[in-house]
Formats: C-alpha cells, sequence, structure tokens
C-alpha cells in the first residue's frame, strides 16, 4: 500500500472502529471539531465510550496536500451511515503529522451539508 492510500485507510478507520484505533493513531494534542463543539485530547476518546460507530463511510471528493514530506492534509466530502439512520454528509478535513514511521491524527473538523444531522 503506497503512502496516499495508507492515510486515507486511516481515515476510514477512524470513522468505522472503536477506541483501540484511535489510542494507536490519535495526537494527544489533536483538536477535533464537530457541529456540537470542540473537543481536545483525552476528551476525544471519552466521547467515544458507548457512542454508535458508522456501519460504513464514502468519502468523495477527495484531496490530499503534503504541505512538508512531516505533515498530510486530507479534504473530502463524507457520507457515513449508521444502521437503522439517515446518511450524514459533511465536508472534512484531518491534518496528520508523521510519527516515525506511522502517522498521528492533529486535526479534524467536520462541516455538516444542510439537511443533514449527526
Amino acid at each position: 500500500m503506497n503512502e496516499t492510500d495508507h492515510l486515507w485507510d486511516l481515515e476510514r478507520r477512524f470513522w468505522l472502529r472503536g477506541p483501540e484505533h484511535f489510542a494507536r493513531a490519535l495526537d494527544p494534542e489533536c483538536v477535533m471539531v464537530f457541529p456540537f463543539g470542540v473537543l481536545r485530547g483525552p476528551a476525544i476518546a471519552a466521547s467515544l465510550e458507548g457512542a454508535p460507530r458508522w456501519a460504513s463511510v464514502e468519502m468523495d471528493e477527495r484531496t490530499l496536500a503534503q504541505p512538508t514530506g512531516e505533515l498530510a492534509v486530507l479534504a473530502y466530502r463524507a457520507s457515513g451511515r449508521r444502521d437503522g439512520e439517515a446518511p450524514y454528509e459533511a465536508w472534512c478535513s484531518s491534518t496528520y503529522r508523521r510519527d516515525g514511521p506511522g502517522w498521528r491524527l492533529v486535526q479534524h473538523q467536520q462541516t455538516p451539508l444542510q439537511g443533514t444531522s449527526t
């Protein structure tokens, strides 16, 4: 798997996997911005306790920028689905920093498309 595919795979895992993925790939100083507010560091993992995970996610209109070899910025249109619920659609961005041989998420933001809810 090339580096670009690896970054998109990491991003998909944040949607679909649970706290174990967050513990491995989330930077301790990460900041996430959601429609309900801002979460930082340990509050991000705590917010997942008991929260339903997404059953599937589609990431379209993808953009990847690497301003340096140590940073990667992903931007895309997401369509997430949970069992029995209407799709959640949002514009998203995530920033990763290189951490040794891997990557850690340092920023994530979601802007819902009109007419969708979390």
